[in-house]
């Protein structure tokens, strides 16, 4: 067994495409499905990671992830995988702004405002969330769940939503509250990590990028 061997992969997956990525819609909580290229993403997202055996996946208690971690599970033949589905791992609760368009938020409220309100790390949304709120959540799932496998030397299967991600690779590379608002992942984007039992990084890297903008 070589040392990398010994190592976990942590993999990370946003979900594909869904309808309202499509329309540049804020979509948070709301329950929304994939189109057609989203599950197109969610089908190169398994071809890239095809070789690696997971152990375990998680994903939230939304359909567009949910449904992206149903078709990577097809496509590799996994029936009996152990998954773990959990709301601590649900997209930002965009509160009132669920729904509106992303470009009309920017023109009322404009371009710096708007930057902090979507990008910023402690910037609640009313009757929603900040992205430090969605870090607390996801900690909470990686406690639980992710940790513990690294430490067994599995590979996770983390298949979530793009400020989920975000949250979770704040921890992971120890980003600071600033910069963490320049990290972003696109739909059907995936990023592997090989981590040893400690939970360090020894290696990172994207497998699938694609051009679509509809983010969330």
């Amino acid at each position: 067994m070589s040392i990398s061997d010994k190592n976990s992969r942590l993999i990370l997956i946003r979900h594909g495409e869904s309808l309202w990525n499509a329309k540049g819609l804020w979509t948070g909580w709301r329950d929304i499905g994939l189109t057609e290229k989203g599950r197109q993403e969610a089908l190169f997202a398994a071809k890239v990671i095809k070789g690696i055996i997971i152990h375990l996946a998680i994903t939230s208690d939304l359909k567009r992830a949910y449904h992206t971690l149903d078709i990577i599970k097809q496509e590799l033949k996994y029936v009996n995988l152990k998954t773990v589905k959990d709301k601590n791992v649900r997209e930002r609760n965009y509160g009132k702004y669920t729904g509106f368009s992303k470009w009309k938020i920017k023109g009322d409220l404009g371009t710096d405002r708007f930057n902090q309100l979507r990008r910023g790390w402690d910037v609640p949304i009313p009757e929603g969330e900040s992205l430090k709120d969605v870090y607390k959540r996801v900690l909470t799932n990686y406690n639980m769940h992710i940790l513990p496998a690294i430490k067994k030397a599995q590979n996770v299967l983390f298949v979530t939503h793009g400020n989920t991600n975000r949250a979770l690779i704040k921890h992971l590379e120890n980003i600071s509250d600033s910069k963490i608002r320049g990290v972003e992942m696109l739909t059907g984007e995936v990023i592997v990590y090989q981590m040893d039992k400690t939970g360090m990084i020894v290696t990172k890297e994207k497998r699938a990028v694609n051009h679509n903008h509809g983010n969330q």
